[in-house]
């Protein structure tokens, strides 16, 4: 089996490690813009020794904002800064992804540190929040407008000029944000998806919207190039999406072109009780490996190199998607190698000449 360490080979693309910089939404963007917070905070993983590298959500729309200071990528004119992310993330041998994602119900809010609910308009909010159904996420969010069919055509062009975008901003993967109860995971869940149409219903309705994305960027998108999809793989609640739904989904997603599953829960209702701990989520990316044949990514509370290595050897996926133990420490990997005694070089910037013309070594107390 393989090890924490091993290259993957997806499509064309070889990633050097099986260790993948989860989506962190970072909420430092004025207009979508990328700026140099988010080439220091994607940039640095990069110096870490990370395989790849994802940004936060990235809205495909103004008002698929999570909030008014989310990144987005629904203009030409964001494809310059971020060009120069990704040209900085490939010169240091990591592999830049971009996840694509508008918020649907729960669009328009606060970033986390100044407040809780919608951001009203004089603020920078926006009226036109939308949702399979007009149902708000909770009492402090605004009701959204259920879309009619022909927007959701426009929400899939959306995300299929966004990718195009993407391409051009020289990021090499793309994963579609199907997950935690924004737009696409609220068309696959029945307590969120009341719709009487063919996008509502039957579970085959409920995927509909979320495969014509798949088939429109994969259509798009080249052939060379992986697409990742993050799903809920449960709403951990009772008449919700199941894990024996996303089985069923992994199996559609990987007949339409998608090459990985990267499986995080929850996100659709606020009441659900999740019981987090290291590894949470780690079953569901096993369970969905090994009955969909597709390639899956593990994260949720994976923050020990041992913890990692042994999801990876042991079958249970086929990458380690790691968040908060990454804003602990930057070079994690790095360390990680060190730990698990496998040969990985620091940057030749943090090796330290030794005297006398000797060669230089890594200092012992990095």
């Amino acid at each position: 089996m393989p090890n924490l360490f091993d290259p993957l080979s997806i499509r064309d693309l070889t990633l050097p490690n099986r260790i993948v910089v989860s989506p962190m939404c970072e909420y430092s963007s004025i207009d979508g813009f990328a700026n140099d917070w988010h080439l220091v905070h994607l940039g640095s993983r990069a110096v870490g020794g990370a395989g790849l590298i994802m940004t936060e959500a990235t809205a495909v729309t103004p008002e698929g904002r999570i909030s008014p200071e989310d990144l987005g990528i629904w203009s030409d004119d964001h494809i310059e800064f971020l060009a120069r992310i990704t040209r900085f993330i490939h010169s240091q041998g990591s592999v830049a992804g971009m996840q694509l994602a508008h918020a649907g119900r729960k669009a328009c809010t606060y970033r986390p540190w100044d407040g809780d609910g919608a951001v009203p308009e004089e603020s920078g909010g926006w009226k036109n929040v939308v949702a399979p159904s007009a149902i708000p996420f909770a009492g402090s969010y605004l009701m959204p407008q259920a879309l009619t069919q022909e927007e959701i055509q426009t929400v899939v062009r959306a995300f299929v000029e966004a990718a195009g975008r993407a391409l051009e901003a020289g990021f090499r993967v793309i994963e579609i944000h199907a997950a935690h109860g924004y737009l696409i995971s609220e068309f696959l869940s029945p307590l969120a998806n009341h719709r009487t149409d063919e996008y509502g219903g039957s579970f085959q309705n409920r995927i509909r919207l979320l495969l014509e994305v798949v088939s429109a960027i994969r259509g798009s998108w080249p052939e060379r190039a992986p697409l990742f999809v993050r799903i809920s793989a449960t709403d951990w609640v009772e008449g919700g999406w199941t894990l024996d739904d996303s089985v069923e989904l992994a199996k559609h997603l990987k007949n339409s072109g998608v090459d990985l599953v990267d499986c995080s829960s929850g996100g659709n209702v606020p009441p659900a009780q999740i019981p987090v701990g290291p590894g949470y989520q780690t079953p569901f990316a096993e369970r969905i490996r090994r009955q969909s044949a597709i390639l899956t990514g593990a994260v949720g509370m994976i923050t020990a190199p041992s913890q990692a290595d042994h999801i990876i050897r042991t079958g249970q996926a086929d990458v380690a998607i790691i968040a908060r133990e990454f804003l602990r420490d930057p070079y994690w990997p790095l360390r990680a190698g060190r730990a698990l005694g496998y040969p990985v070089p620091w940057p030749v910037q943090y090796v330290r000449a030794a005297p006398h013309g000797t060669k230089a070594r890594v200092p012992a107390n990095l």
